[in-house]
């Protein structure tokens, strides 16, 4: 009985500890938000793809993270940015080791949907949310009650998941009520105006997956995963759906 009990209180000593860094790397990532730009313009063109890979410079095993405001962006781009920093703040305090071969890895190229960490990240779909998953980055779920302030979150539009998907990536800053009901907050690159904050009917919203960075160091399990991810790959010609999308992502 004894070695139950001390077993409990082991579990739920891990328990608290997995919730505390958890709430840290939160923190953390709401910090890398304060430190990037404000405006610029929202594009998907070439150009603010090109942007985007100066904007994430690798150099001497470090990144470094100028995004400019005067350039324009796009949404899995800047939570990808935001990612980056995240990742690169953990290795600068010491609380984070990472290889050569994973720091590549991170590297944003012309990785196409479902190639790479870059390639899964920006794909139709789940793209964050499977990453997480696949490398056990930290938990994913889709309750709107468990959501943190520096959550990662994929925003449907519609229930349509892949091919002809409407979707949104943004990092969670918090829930607004207004006198027209409850409203969703968050952070992202967004139309028209770029980087920023933004506020949308929770009604608007047909479905959320949330994304909480728990375990960075899995990130060198990408050194031992397929390059691509064939589910996210097939996401630009084929349709998914809800369910799907979720069993892929561990909910």
């Amino acid at each position: 009985m004894k070695k139950l009990g001390v077993s409990v209180v082991t579990a739920l000593l891990g328990l608290t500890v997995q919730i505390s860094f958890a709430g840290d790397y939160n923190t953390l990532v709401l910090d890398q938000i304060k430190q990037m730009p404000q405006g610029g313009r929202y594009s998907v063109s070439h150009f603010a793809k090109i942007r985007l890979q100066s904007s994430a410079h690798f150099e001497s095993g470090k990144f470094f993270i100028l995004p400019s405001a005067a350039s324009p962006s796009f949404c899995s781009g800047a939570t990808y940015l935001v990612f980056i920093r995240t990742i690169e703040a953990l290795r600068a305090r010491g609380e984070l080791r990472l290889d050569y071969s994973t720091l590549e890895r991170l590297i944003i190229r012309d990785q196409r949907d479902g190639e790479g960490i870059w390639g899964r990240w920006n794909a139709n779909g789940p793209g964050t949310a499977r990453l997480f998953h696949e490398l056990q980055l930290g938990q994913n779920f889709d309750n709107f009650d468990q959501a943190k302030p520096g959550d990662f979150m994929k925003i449907f539009w519609s229930r349509q998941v892949g091919r002809n998907e409407h979707g949104h990536s943004t990092i969670f800053l918090g829930m607004e009520n207004r006198a027209d009901g409850q409203y969703v907050r968050y952070w992202s690159s967004n139309i028209p105006s770029g980087y920023g904050e933004k506020s949308v009917p929770r009604s608007k919203i047909a479905y959320a997956i949330f994304s909480r960075l728990q375990t960075p160091a899995n990130l060198a399990r990408i050194n031992s995963a397929p390059y691509v991810d064939t589910y996210l790959a097939s996401l630009l010609r084929t349709r998914s759906s809800i369910l799907e999308a979720n069993a892929k992502c561990g909910l």
